[in-house]
């Protein structure tokens, strides 16, 4: 992939009324890279997108577009296409009619309206669809209509917004990897907006996790899910075990911590990363698939070790959903394990002593999240 910026935006500010949507939303997309805007309904993304596109103002912030700033540009100027959840496709119009519509628009010539109209068709695997009405299409075939159509026009940077979500799971499912594929053999810059985390890691080069209008953590599926940033980036993407835990003074280069005021760790810092001073709380992350259970008479591995009451499972096939006590001082809080097979989902294990295990690299130790 091209580590050539493409885009680059912000600090981007937007209100509507009284309400701030973005609060200073700085990012860069490069050539040829699929970026997802990932975050709840309500974020920021889906501005964020509009803005990029034309179609919203920010009240301060540039939009730069291969080095050229184009915040006070229509969108019909901007070497960028858009495909949206609900297709907006031309009902009066046959399959191939729709893919050229914009090439029409730009007096392109009708012989090579023809042959980028079959190119993209191919792309999408739509040849033979021509003539075919919209109306009589199932819901990926409209959607890999309305890519084509985007695509035909061989824009810069084509943003996608949500444009699975009026799909089943297996469509969707599908369609993500065609999508992914697509974008590969084209090598055009994506920019996805989705709340779908398993989408997100499934399709991104890069994925932007917003939240309340800012940018929380930008990285690739593998830096956001093994070293989230912050404990809503850590919760949100996958789920995460998250306790409070006060500093210990303790040696250089190493990370002394006492959790929920009960269990004391010892884990590894990362290289260049400080910890608040002796005393001070932050707050860590432990993934459920790190947790290993094991009953008392098991050997359990791992250096990092909590007595804990076994006190419910959930069953979900390929897999098993455990919850834990370990808090004398705060029962109320639980930590989440996960387990191949039903080892743990008979009902008359639950109350049980048990030992929970866990790698010391596994505990993540979060910066201090903007919005809480």
């Amino acid at each position: 992939m091209n580590g050539e910026s493409l885009l680059e935006v912000g600090p981007l500010t937007k209100s509507f009324g009284s309400t701030a949507v973005l609060k200073g939303v700085h990012l860069f997309v490069r050539k040829g890279e699929f970026m997802t805007f990932l975050g709840p309904s309500g974020c920021g993304k889906t501005t964020t997108l509009r803005i990029i596109a034309g179609f919203e103002s920010p009240d301060s912030g540039r939009v730069r577009l291969s080095g050229i700033d184009v915040t006070d540009q229509p969108p019909y100027e901007r070497d960028v296409h858009t495909v949206f959840q609900h297709y907006a496709l031309f009902p009066h119009l046959d399959v191939a009619g729709n893919i050229a519509f914009g090439l029409r628009l730009q007096k392109v010539h009708e012989a090579e309206i023809a042959r980028r109209t079959a190119e993209a068709l191919a792309l999408v695997k739509l040849l033979g669809f021509e003539k075919r009405r919209t109306t009589s299409l199932s819901g990926g075939q409209m959607q890999r209509v309305a890519l084509a159509r985007a695509i035909v026009g061989r824009p810069a940077l084509l943003l996608l917004d949500e444009p699975l979500g009026a799909l089943d799971l297996k469509l969707r499912k599908e369609m993500q990897l065609e999508l992914k594929n697509l974008q590969k053999r084209l090598g055009i810059a994506f920019v996805y907006v989705t709340h779908d985390q398993e989408e997100a890691l499934t399709m991104s080069d890069r994925i932007a996790v917003f939240n309340h209008g800012r940018v929380e953590q930008v990285g690739t599926p593998g830096e956001i899910y093994e070293s989230p940033k912050t404990s809503f980036v850590a919760d949100f993407i996958g789920g995460a075990n998250i306790f409070s835990a006060r500093v210990l003074p303790g040696p250089s280069g190493r990370a002394r911590l006492l959790l929920e005021d009960e269990f004391e760790l010892d884990v590894p810092l990362d290289p260049g990363e400080t910890l608040p001073d002796a005393g001070k709380r932050v707050r860590v992350a432990i993934r459920p698939e790190r947790v290993k259970v094991f009953y008392k008479d098991e050997l359990p591995f791992g250096s990092l070790r909590f007595d804990a009451t076994l006190k419910d499972s959930v069953f979900l096939g390929d897999a098993c959903q455990i919850y834990l006590q370990l808090f004398k001082k705060a029962p109320e809080r639980m930590m989440v394990a996960s387990a191949g097979g039903d080892r743990y989902a008979a009902h008359d294990d639950l109350n049980v002593p048990v030992i929970a295990a866990v790698q010391p690299e596994d505990v993540y130790i979060l910066e201090p999240d903007e919005n809480a």
